[in-house]
């Protein structure tokens, strides 16, 4: 963030890098490496999401299966416990899925600005449009978690930078479009949906962030509305 800083702008949470979220399970590190026998409060739903059978009843398969999602997702402990947070991550994928390709049927997101990118923070989502014609995505996103919330409002890209890398935490920041303050959208090597959320910063897929790359500029507007489930 040196050159910001040079630019008199106030560098805040940039980072992808998150303290994996634990739940109160009492689970020590040795007991986290292993699966358990437990069903969890929503265990039902769970093993729909994943396509297991619904019983409400833990199984060993069905606690592979629940490993491998929390595996794959980075949500901690990683135990095949079917709690809120892993729940949470899959209420999440289904509301995202339902949105299709009409994300801004409500209208919250200005159709009068011209090209827009667009953040839902609430869904978990941001797209770009040229009045109401969607150019791009949706695509899911992970935005600021809890005491980081990604400020909302009607914003401006103001200074981009393929390369940068965070003076904060010494991370890279691939990709990225400053639009307020030390925010930006910027690619991580994450999971979208790796709990609790990022320090600031509008994280997106490699494959996403190249793409905002080539149809944003600097002066283009970026509309950052809702609330992002957790804070």
């Amino acid at each position: 963030m040196g050159d910001i800083r040079r630019r008199g702008v106030v560098a805040l949470g940039v980072t992808a890098l998150v303290a994996p979220l634990t739940l109160a399970l009492g689970a020590t590190p040795a007991q986290a490496a292993s699966c358990t026998t437990s069903a969890g409060p929503y265990q039902k739903k769970v093993e729909k999401f994943l396509g297991r059978p619904v019983d409400g009843k833990q199984s060993a398969a069905d606690c592979k299966a629940i490993r491998a999602f929390q595996n794959k997702h980075g949500i901690r402990p990683n135990i095949g416990y079917a709690g809120p947070v892993t729940w949470g991550v899959m209420d999440l994928m289904n509301k995202q899925k339902a949105v299709g390709k009409n994300p801004n049927k409500a209208g919250k997101c200005p159709t009068d600005k011209g090209r827009i990118a667009c953040v839902n923070l609430t869904l978990q989502l941001s797209w770009i449009q040229d009045g109401k014609k969607l150019v791009y995505g949706p695509v899911p996103v992970r935005t600021g978690r809890n005491g980081y919330e990604t400020r909302t409002g009607l914003k401006k890209i103001y200074w981009r930078n393929i390369d940068h890398v965070s003076t904060i935490y010494d991370v890279p920041m691939p990709y990225s479009q400053f639009f307020d303050g030390g925010q930006a959208f910027h690619s991580v090597g994450v999971s979208m949906w790796n709990p609790p959320g990022s320090h600031g910063c509008v994280n997106m897929t490699k494959t996403a962030a190249k793409k905002y790359w080539s149809l944003l500029k600097k002066g283009d507007d970026v509309y950052v509305y809702g609330r992002k489930p957790g804070t």
